[in-house]
């Protein structure tokens, strides 16, 4: 069966990832932007201000709120040190009681507040979650460069953790291989495989675990 042909913004089957978190990929990063064929200008450049809400007993579904929405992804499994996620939920605010009582606080994996309105808009949620004791929510802004080096989407980001500052770079795709012969190109086969929601974590104090560099 011939392989998808992966399109930078656009939904495909779940990806498999590699993803992981330090001070400096300098030179990693640059071997990515030369191998990478040209893509679309929209994804040369972009900067995003997230929220992230950590749940202290929960490590397979990963939530942030951009833009006023919610998004929800769930850990599928691990082929070959990979990670698959898979799109969990979508959802908007005012955000219905129904949907936080049968999809949002299930992913946190923590006991259910009192919900007593119909609906609850984006400060009142925020509000729930920082009244719980097992969630936090955490800002993370994003300066993202975007590649795409054998069929795989790239990505060289300098983020900002709560203020603190980490850089990422990962490679994402539905071909396991493809992603397998980016990383060795690039100098990342020998690094630790880190998702976004294990990487905050570290910086919060959930996890005790330092970075790669």
């Amino acid at each position: 069966m011939a392989k998808q042909e992966l399109k930078i913004g656009e939904v495909s089957k779940p990806r498999f990832e590699f993803r992981t978190f330090g001070q400096d990929f300098e030179e990693e990063a640059y071997l990515m932007s030369r191998y990478s064929m040209p893509v679309p200008e929209k994804v040369w450049e972009r900067e995003s201000d997230e929220i992230y809400i950590m749940s202290r007993t929960n490590d397979i579904n990963n939530t942030k709120i951009r833009d006023g929405k919610m998004d929800i992804k769930t850990y599928v499994q691990t082929v070959d040190g990979l990670e698959q996620w898979n799109p969990l939920m979508k959802g908007e605010f005012p955000i219905a009681k129904s949907v936080l009582e049968n999809d949002v606080f299930p992913a946190f994996q923590v006991n259910m507040p009192s919900l007593t309105k119909e609906t609850y808009t984006y400060d009142e949620f925020i509000e729930m979650v920082k009244s719980h004791p097992d969630l936090q929510a955490v800002k993370v802004h994003k300066h993202r460069f975007g590649y795409m080096v054998n069929d795989t989407i790239c990505e060289y980001a300098e983020v900002l953790i709560n203020g603190a500052r980490l850089t990422t770079i990962n490679s994402e795709s539905t071909e396991i291989e493809d992603i397998k012969k980016t990383l060795e190109q690039v100098g990342l086969s020998d690094l630790e495989n880190i998702n976004y929601l294990q990487a905050i974590k570290r910086v919060i104090g959930m996890i005790d675990k330092p970075f790669v560099n």
